[in-house]
Order: C-alpha cells, then sequence, then structure tokens
C-alpha cells in the first residue's frame, strides 16, 4: 500500500464523503439544530425577562451557533443557525416586539456584524472539525503503516530464531543416523542433549509468540494482581536455574516490600528473557547483575552483562523484532529477534516502558512498571 499517496489524497476523500451526506445524519442535524435553537430561546426569554438586557441574548444565540458547529456535521447547520439567531433577536427581543425593525439607528451595524460573527465562528468550527477529522484519519494510516513494519520486522526475527535451533536439530540427529556405530557413548549424550536444548529452546519461542499473539490480538488481557515483586523475581531465577543450571545471578533489591499490580506470569517471562539474553550476549563465567530501584512512583529493574555491549545504531531498534548477528562464539541460538520485541509489548501492555543502554562494562536492559494501577480515561 503506497501511505503517502493515500495521505496526500485523504482530505479530497473526506470532502466527498462530506458531499454524500446520508439521510439518518441530515435528520440528526436537523433535530440538534431544532433542540439547541429551541434551548437557547426558552433561556434567552429568561435572560431578557430577569435584565432587560439584548445583549446577554445575542451572546447566548452565538454561543448556541458555537455548540451546534461543533455538535453537526458540515458548515450548513451553523450558517442557518446564524441567520434564525439574528432574526430571532431583532424579532423577538427587539422594540417593537414581535415586529421586524432593521431602520433604529445603529441595529442594522449590530445584526450585520452579529451575522458576520456567528458565520464566522461556525465557519472555523466547521473547519476546525474536518481538519481533526483529516488529522486522526492520517494518524490511523500512519499506525496501521507502523503495524505493517512491526509485523514484517517479527516475521523477519521469527524466521532467525526458529530457523536456527531447527538447523541444529537436524544436524544433530543426520550424524547420530549416520554415524551411530561409530560414536562413543559420550558423543552420542553430547547430540542428545544439544537436541534437547534446541528443542526446549524452540519451546520458549513458541511460548514468546503465543504470548505476543494473545495481547496484540486482545483475545486475553492483562489480570494484574498486587505482587510482591521479590517473589516475582525469585520465582524467574527458579525458572531460568532451571534452563540454564550455570547461570549467575547476583541480584540487589531494597529492604522496603514493593507491591506492583501486575500480571506475574508475563512479568516473569520478561525477567526470564532479559536474564536469559544478558546469560548468552556476556560472560557465561560472570554474573549477570538483577537490580530494583523506585523514583517518581515506578519501579525500575534493571539488568545487566559483562559482555561487550549493544552497537550504537541497534540501540533505538533492538526492540523492533530485528535479529542480531550471532556472537563470536559462535553459538547460532542467540538471536535476541522476538524475545526482546516480546518484552517489550509486556512491560507497554502493563503500562510502563522498556530501553537499552551500555556502561562501561556492557550492556543494560531496564523496564520500569507502575506502583499503583493507573486509571484509564476516555476522551
Amino acid at each position: 500500500m503506497n501511505f503517502s499517496r493515500v495521505l496526500v489524497n485523504l482530505p479530497l476523500k473526506l470532502k466527498r464523503k462530506k458531499e454524500r451526506m446520508p439521510r439518518h445524519m441530515l435528520i440528526k442535524n436537523t433535530a440538534l439544530t431544532a433542540s439547541i435553537l429551541s434551548f437557547s430561546t426558552l433561556l434567552a426569554v429568561l435572560f431578557f425577562y430577569l435584565g432587560k438586557n439584548t445583549t446577554s441574548v445575542a451572546i447566548i444565540y452565538i454561543l448556541a451557533i458555537v455548540f451546534i458547529s461543533r455538535y453537526s456535521n458540515g458548515y450548513a447547520p451553523g450558517i442557518i443557525a446564524s441567520f434564525i439567531g439574528v432574526i430571532c433577536v431583532n424579532y423577538v427581543f427587539t422594540y417593537p416586539f414581535m415586529k421586524f425593525n432593521f431602520t433604529m439607528d445603529g441595529y442594522p451595524i449590530t445584526f450585520l456584524g452579529m451575522i458576520i460573527i456567528a458565520g464566522i465562528i461556525s465557519t472555523m468550527t466547521s473547519h476546525l472539525k474536518l481538519q481533526n477529522k483529516i488529522i486522526q484519519e492520517r494518524e490511523k494510516l500512519l499506525m496501521e503503516a507502523e503495524k505493517e513494519t512491526m509485523r514484517a520486522n517479527l516475521l523477519r526475527a521469527v524466521s532467525h530464531d526458529l530457523r536456527t535451533p531447527l538447523t541444529g536439530i537436524i544436524g544433530a540427529c543426520s550424524t547420530f543416523l549416520d554415524a551411530r556405530d561409530s560414536l562413543t557413548a559420550k558423543e552420542q549424550t553430547e547430540l542428545v542433549k544439544n537436541i534437547n536444548d534446541d528443542a526446549n529452546w524452540l519451546l520458549n519461542m513458541v511460548e514468546n509468540l503465543l504470548t505476543i499473539t494473545r495481547i496484540r490480538t486482545n483475545d486475553t488481557p492483562l489480570h494484574k494482581t498486587s505482587e510482591l515483586l521479590e517473589e516475582v523475581l525469585s520465582e524467574a531465577i527458579l525458572r531460568l536455574k532451571k534452563r540454564i543450571p550455570q547461570a549467575i545471578i547476583h541480584v540487589q533489591i531494597p529492604e522496603d516490600l514493593m507491591i506492583i499490580p501486575m500480571d506475574a506470569t508475563l512479568i516473569e517471562q520478561v525477567l526470564i528473557n532479559l536474564m536469559e539474553n544478558a546469560y548468552y550476549h556476556g560472560c557465561p563465567d560472570k554474573p549477570v547483575s538483577l537490580s530494583v530501584s523506585t523514583r517518581e512512583g515506578m519501579a525500575f529493574v534493571r539488568i545487566r552483562d559483562c559482555g561487550q555491549g549493544i552497537p550504537e545504531d541497534k540501540l533505538e531498534s533492538i526492540f523492533e523484532g530485528s535479529p542480531s548477528a550471532p556472537s563470536q562464539s559462535g553459538d547460532s541460538r542467540k538471536g535476541m529477534g522476538i524475545g526482546l520485541t516480546i518484552c517489550r509489548t509486556i512491560i507497554t501492555a502493563h503500562g510502563g516502558s522498556i530501553y537499552a543502554s551500555n556502561y562501561e562494562k556492557g550492556a543494560e536492559f531496564t523496564f520500569c512498571l507502575p506502583l499503583k494501577e493507573e486509571t484509564s480515561h476516555e476522551f
């Protein structure tokens, strides 16, 4: 889809839609205009007989025109309301009452000024509505374009992160079948272990894919409960240890208890993905650092490795699902593509944010979560 061409032609399309006003919209505009003008007339009568002030009456009708222009479609309701307002002020609220009189000193200019002001207000309000609609349509199209880009990046990351362990499994199985008689028991065990590791990696990838699919399609809304962060960290570390027993995790958390509204299972998955990523891309014989701090109503979780850091040109796009090149160790299973995309999706769904940076000894991933549940408002 050529989104630039769509954006250029968008005002013309909206104008064509405006010209073909359906019948129900015409009825709505008529009912709205009649209701607001009737209410304004009753209000004007009340003000006029209490204060004997024609100026207040004129202001009431101008406000009515503003509301009509704001909540109706097109220019016509506001302009028609402008004429009706001028006629009502002259006919009902100007002496001699219930008669038209444009001959009194000053009244022709006053009424002409009123209808010009009312017409300008109506036109400006309708124009602003049209501009706002154009902006909303453009934002919608840009979001669709961004989704297409993210979908392409996600597919590329999936193909990269799933292909490499599958290749390892096929290669190990072929070696075992072709040279089983010449392999020692230790070599056979090593091949089976490699197959098992790659299969577990694939299982983790599938779980990640299912998670991101559920969240993005809203099939499974987040079920947040108040969780003790220390327990969530402990459970994530235990699960990581089952997968990578040799991993060393150094934890530093505040003494105060931190209870955070979250989906504990999903946050555990974020922690496991980040710690696993830190282990594989850092130095396996050095510890991964996990620290927690609080600031301005947010809990910050920071995970550091002792590797070579992240290339500067990758820092901004590292969460977009772009697969990275394998590390120097030659382990092709160390792609960062899909796992970090999952992390950003989960943290964003929790109302937090996640970002990557470098420090003097390696890479650092930080995500933050609100300490209290935020109330959403619709505008």
